[in-house]
């Protein structure tokens, strides 16, 4: 059967466009061979972190013999304690009119990063027994009075009592700030005025004092 003249022209019509998508197909895989040569640059960061320092504090008594840390609350996670073995208003029972006692101590900044705010902060002053034998004044804690140093820098001067609010220390020391392994001595002096009669024998004054550092 003999091909009619329409149909020779649709096949000489077809093999050109046939040919030009092999070759347009031929030419996108070559665009993306991977063989196919390039420049290239490229810069891989192996050491990136990032870490969190460590802010603690330790308490001494002037000798160094007793040390009291934040961490003895448990941990770094807490980092609060309450240390019971520092007296800084000297634990005397036996003071008696016109007596001063006086007490060292330091805190240490034993972290690694700097504190920018340094604090201290009183509870109330309160009284209680000292022994079987009492005298009937109540008000030791505004007779008594208290006077706390950092070298030459008054820190707070006045009756127990009346150490009612926290004290910026590093204002008062214009210091900005306690850095790593730095220590700050403070001296405690408390005194019974000479003022003081028989009714305030047997007496006791006890207050509980805060240091934060806070970074």
């Amino acid at each position: 059967m003999t091909s009619s003249p329409s149909a020779a022209r649709r096949r000489r019509l077809v093999l050109p466009v046939v040919l030009a998508g092999s070759v347009a197909s031929l030419i996108l895989a070559l665009g993306l061979s991977p063989t196919v040569a390039a420049f290239t640059a490229s810069i891989q960061n192996t050491v990136n972190t990032a870490a969190t320092g460590v802010l603690s504090m330790q308490e001494s008594n002037a000798d160094g013999t007793v040390r009291c840390n934040s961490t003895d609350g448990g941990s770094i996670s807490s980092n609060a304690a309450t240390c019971s073995t520092i007296n800084k208003y000297g634990g005397s029972t036996t003071m008696v009119p016109g007596q001063t006692v006086t007490s060292n101590i330091s805190i240490t900044n034993t972290g690694t990063v700097a504190a920018k705010t340094f604090s201290l902060t009183p509870g109330a002053c309160a009284q209680s027994a000292n022994g079987s034998v009492n005298g009937s004044a109540t008000d030791l804690c505004t007779k008594m009075t208290l006077v706390i140093t950092s070298g030459s820098t008054t820190i707070y001067s006045g009756s127990l009592s009346g150490f009612s609010a926290p004290v910026d220390v590093l204002a008062k020391t214009t210091a900005t700030s306690v850095d790593p392994g730095a220590t700050v001595p403070f001296t405690f002096a408390v005194t019974l005025p000479a003022g003081a009669d028989n009714t305030y024998q047997g007496l006791k004054a006890s207050q509980a004092l805060t240091w934060t550092f806070n970074s």
